[in-house]
């Protein structure tokens, strides 16, 4: 089964980091989701996860998919 994308269709690259501000991913993460294997689609979610937490304990919302 393939690895499901964090995508939340909230669209928006946020100026402060580069990542967008539904799925915490960056542009070049985002483009290469479509055609990548699901071990680097697994690293990508890795490294959302620690930018999830970077924010939370920022004190920055995060919006993520139900």
């Amino acid at each position: 089964m393939s690895v499901p994308s964090p995508c939340t269709n909230v669209c928006r690259m946020s100026p402060d980091t580069g990542w967008c501000e539904g799925c915490q991913r960056t542009i070049e993460e985002i483009t290469r989701w479509s055609r990548t294997d699901d071990d680097d689609r697994r690293a990508i979610l890795a490294a959302i996860g620690e930018r999830r937490e970077w924010l939370a304990e920022a004190g920055r919302s995060v919006e993520v998919k139900a």
